[in-house]
């Protein structure tokens, strides 16, 4: 299984290298799923490999001038915060057990993955439908993009997903900047955010794999690489459906192990 899992992870970095964003929503099952790590755990590795992913693509992106600072700090500063809260009170706060339901336990662990497929069903659904680029703004709308960032901070602190088909669409219509703009700025947030997420369960004495973590990390940046070629041969936004519905997949599959079976 881990050997699949290795195998696994270069989707990550291609998904974010191809198509801007769905790397992250797999990195949690790969972790669970395939090298068999708690899904809390999972989701301080995820914010690793995820933010030195991006990272690598944000930099590419910078070095294209495809990165907008202003806007880009505007939604990742309140981000950082709800992100933080969420990790060091909320998920700390919630007991490993939380509830009986007959002779079934309903654990932290359980209900961290209910909710991560219920986020896959959505990005799925965001993916496969299409969508037009909004007509551009040349104000962004900084109150409006921290407000969403601290929403989207929430979510990212609670599953260690990137979030990157929340920010995205945040920056097309709040920030009013292209699609290339806002692809390039989203993986700026999400490094800024997983970096910070990380360091900061790191600090606090979560148990940390860093062998695993850097193996891993590595393996997607690869995928990142090759994510990036294939985008100048192959239309990304062509490709986008057919990931939406491997996701929806996924995410349904994550729903009956955890609630069914």
């Amino acid at each position: 299984m881990e050997i699949l899992g290795y195998l696994a992870s270069v989707l990550i970095g291609i998904s974010l290298g191809l198509i801007g964003g769905g790397g992250s929503i797999l990195t949690v099952p790969i972790l669970v799923y395939l090298f068999g790590i708690g899904a809390e755990h999972a989701t301080s590795y995820s914010l690793f490999i995820v933010g030195i992913t991006a990272m690598t693509g944000a930099y590419r992106h910078y070095k294209l001038g495809n990165l907008e600072i202003k806007s880009g700090l505007a939604f990742a500063l309140p981000s950082v915060i709800s992100l933080l809260l969420v990790r060091k009170i909320l998920l700390p706060a919630l007991p490993d057990v939380l509830c009986t339901v007959g002779s079934t336990n309903v654990t932290k662990n359980a209900l961290i993955m209910v909710v991560f497929a219920l986020l896959m069903l959505a990005a799925s659904i965001a993916m496969i439908r299409p969508s037009a680029e909004p007509t551009q703004d040349s104000s962004p709308q900084y109150k409006s993009l921290a407000i969403m960032g601290f929403l989207i901070g929430l979510i990212i602190g609670f599953l260690g997903a990137g979030g990157g088909f929340l920010i995205i669409p945040a920056l097309l219509f709040f920030a009013g900047i292209p699609m290339k703009q806002a692809v390039g700025t989203s993986l700026l947030i999400i490094s800024i955010n997983s970096a910070i997420g990380f360091a900061g369960d790191a600090l606090g004495g979560a148990p940390i794999n860093y062998t695993l973590l850097l193996t891993i990390s590595g393996i997607a940046i690869v995928g990142m690489l090759i994510g990036t070629q294939l985008s100048k041969k192959i239309n990304g936004a062509q490709l986008k459906p057919a990931f939406g519905w491997f996701v929806l997949l996924m995410g349904v599959y994550i729903l009956l192990k955890e609630v069914v079976f």
